[in-house]
């Protein structure tokens, strides 16, 4: 899963709604309640993270506390099997073979077995095997324009492409414990395609069918799958589309189940959630603590202001120069720097009726990409980095690959091949005058860029893009919108927006990961960019095993991205985190960043749970 960095920022103002508390409940008996407090930046509005609007970072941090997994990345980010929640073995290279078995004791919170039922529904929901109908839209409005015939198909919104290798029905065991993928390719990262189901087949079957009872609506979801039932199918595909969308605790308990070592417990909306420890959990990954509380702080500097208050115990704001320098001055506070695992970039939509898409000019694909690529050229990324990145590290640069990493043993090579010199790392306002008047359109050409409208060094961001913009021939639109409404934006949106300023977060150290974000549909692809070759190249990497023939696929790939215009890259994210009264952070740099290792976390002295908050 790819997931979009939802980092935002509130005015510190709001500093009060978002942190006040009062004294933790106190369990009976000898020892007292422990609780940990975290600073999170935007709020969860999905539990289900495979699904288009639910992939994003703040509902996959929430989600890798409240259900087990087969696997999870230590500090090393070396994928870890957790043979407590199940196992999972290869019994196959010809056909690739791959059964997973779940654990006797792993449960949902209302009782109901964890088992095969809820990976074959997120098999059959992510594959693309029973979708039997696309979205027709208006490319001048975005405007669903066969919203009747969605209505009455088959319409799963998640696509993991390594499971659509998987098209034959998988077999499960008499008593639902064990299911069998078999893949009619090789697949390069079989070991990372199916980690969890975050959405309970009982649950989606007693909410699109009508069943009340637990084990009945699991079997039939199990049967609609076998059987292809399209009238059931239809209903569950609604049901997993967006039936687990909320932004406060849902009156429907059902909605929330789990089966990790925390349940939700409340959530109150843009302000915190409590999780609390699931008193039913056996896994190995049991927590120290007995509760953790997140609260919702957007703006950096209110994230150190209520570590220093005592109010959160664990915080990982976004870096900037003024928060760094604001951590180093506290005492009693431990503090890790680096990098993490997103990089910001621009994507441009190609099918909206904008500047950038085809349609705008009769269909003359050439002209679009002209103007697309002189609006990236138009882009001041090295300002951008030297003006907000530098001042936290030094040896920042602009970023030049959209798959590889910098650092990393393959960059230089690809960056050497991939065609990013046809774009400065400065802004090159004559290279951008000369494609517009070699495309013949008339300026100022409008565009609406849409970002995080919460977020500071986004809007920073957008005022020196706008001003480089504008001297190129282009007029810049603010479609950004607040941190609770940009994830829907973005990936829902694209009738509202032309270009877009966001970040992506690695949840996987998977080759195929950057699938996703570039294939026709695919679920990280909110710019509807369309290539048959572009396809193609994933579709061998899927298969490719050879790491020196992955990266001659991987530099084939970003050719194709730069001269299409696709996008462009700016920077690798710097990283910074705090706590005191813990011990046992582990952040990682890919999801779940800094609640990673949470298991390990135990308190060492009074933690903001254990008073009242300083602003209450």
């Amino acid at each position: 899963m790819r997931a979009v960095a939802a980092v935002s920022t509130l005015a510190a103002g709001s500093l009060v709604l978002a942190a006040c508390s009062g004294p933790a409940e106190k369990d009976s008996g000898i020892s007292e309640s422990s609780t940990i407090t975290v600073a999170w930046e935007a709020p969860l509005n999905e539990l289900n993270t495979s699904s288009s609007n639910g992939n994003a970072t703040q509902n996959a941090v929430i989600t890798s506390m409240l259900n087990g997994a087969f696997w999870y990345y230590n500090e090393s980010l070396e994928l870890v099997h957790d043979e407590s929640f199940g196992t999972f073995e290869k019994t196959s290279d010809d056909p690739l073979t791959v059964k997973y078995t779940f654990a006797d004791d792993v449960k949902w919170s209302d009782g109901t077995p964890t088992d095969a039922a809820d990976l074959l529904l997120e098999w059959a929901a992510t594959s693309n095997v029973f979708n039997n109908v696309e979205a027709e839209e208006d490319p001048e409005t975005g405007e669903v324009l066969n919203q009747d015939a969605i209505d009455a198909g088959v319409y799963f919104d998640g696509n993991v492409p390594g499971r659509a290798l998987i098209t034959e029905t998988p077999e499960i065991t008499d008593d639902g414990k064990t299911i069998t993928f078999v893949y009619s390719k090789k697949f390069a990262d079989w070991e990372s395609d199916f980690q969890k189901s975050d959405i309970p087949a009982h649950v989606a079957g007693q909410l699109a069918l009508g069943i009340e009872d637990a084990d009945e609506a699991k079997a039939a979801v199990v049967t609609a799958i076998q059987e292809n039932d399209v009238e059931a199918l239809s209903k569950l595909s609604k049901v997993w589309n967006s039936g687990f969308e909320f932004t406060s605790l849902p009156a429907d308990e059902k909605v929330y189940v789990s089966n990790g070592a925390f349940l939700m417990t409340e959530y109150v909306e843009n302000s915190h959630m409590t999780l609390e420890a699931n008193p039913e959990y056996k896994g190995d990954l049991k927590p120290k603590v007995d509760s953790i509380t997140i609260r919702y702080i957007e703006d950096p500097m209110a994230q150190v202001t209520a570590l220093q208050n005592g109010e959160v115990d664990l915080i990982g704001p976004q870096a900037t120069a003024d928060v760094r320098a604001a951590i180093e001055a506290l005492d009693g506070v431990e503090s890790l720097n680096g990098v993490e695992g997103t990089y910001e970039h621009v994507d441009l939509v190609f099918a909206n009726g904008g500047p950038f898409d085809p349609a705008t000019y009769g269909g003359d694909a050439e002209k679009a990409r002209k103007v697309r690529q002189a609006f990236l050229k138009a882009i001041p990324r090295q300002q951008i980095v030297d003006n907000l990145i530098v001042p936290l590290n030094p040896d920042a640069e602009v970023r030049n690959s959209f798959i590889i990493i910098p650092g990393s043993s393959d960059y230089d090579d690809m960056v050497k091949g991939n065609g990013s010199d046809a774009y400065t790392a400065a802004e090159d306002i004559e290279g951008a005058k000369a494609l517009l008047a070699e495309a013949g359109v008339t300026t100022p050409v409008n565009v609406r860029f849409a970002f995080n409208g919460d977020n500071t060094r986004r809007q920073t961001q957008f005022a020196l893009i706008t001003e480089t913009a504008a001297a190129a021939g282009f007029t810049l639109v603010d479609a950004s919108k607040p941190a609770a409404e940009w994830g829907t934006l973005l990936s829902t949106g694209q009738d509202q927006y032309d270009a877009s300023l966001f970040g992506w977060q690695s949840t996987s150290t998977a080759v195929t990961e950057s699938d996703a974000n570039y294939r026709t549909g695919g679920v990280n692809n909110y710019g509807k960019y369309s290539n048959a070759e572009v396809d193609a190249l994933f579709d061998e990497l899927q298969v490719e095993t050879d790491p020196a023939k992955q990266i001659e696929i991987q530099i084939k790939v970003e050719k194709i991205l730069w001269n299409d215009a696709f996008g462009t890259t700016i920077f690798q994210f710097p990283a910074i985190q705090a706590w005191k009264n813990i011990t046992g952070v582990t952040p990682i740099s890919i999801s779940p960043t800094i609640f990673a290792g949470y298991w390990n976390w135990e308190t060492t002295g009074t933690t903001a749970g254990d008073e009242p908050s300083a602003t209450s």
